[in-house]
């Protein structure tokens, strides 16, 4: 199955490893951490038009990456949940 992460994009649900709500995540000092080694290293994709509401870190053959999105973490969690396919 597959997570719609907004913009056309959509990952293996496989591939999710963590999903973080924005508001709160910066909070934590490991993930501020991890934010910015993905942004050093180029591996971030933003999916928003204005701020984004979550991130979804995947893990793949490639390496990790991380999709900044506009969509909530709670509409994220109902569409793995409900195996929201695309």
């Amino acid at each position: 199955m597959y997570l719609h992460l907004g913009q056309d994009y959509i990952v293996p649900l496989q591939s999710v490893v963590a999903v973080f709500d924005m508001d709160t995540a910066t909070a934590s000092k490991r993930t501020a951490r991890l934010i910015e080694r993905l942004q050093d290293e180029g591996r971030i994709i933003e999916l928003y038009d204005d701020l984004p509401r979550a991130a979804v870190l995947c893990d793949t053959a490639l390496g990790e990456t991380l999709y900044l999105t506009g969509v909530s973490s709670q509409a994220l969690q109902r569409r793995a949940e409900k195996k929201y396919a695309v």
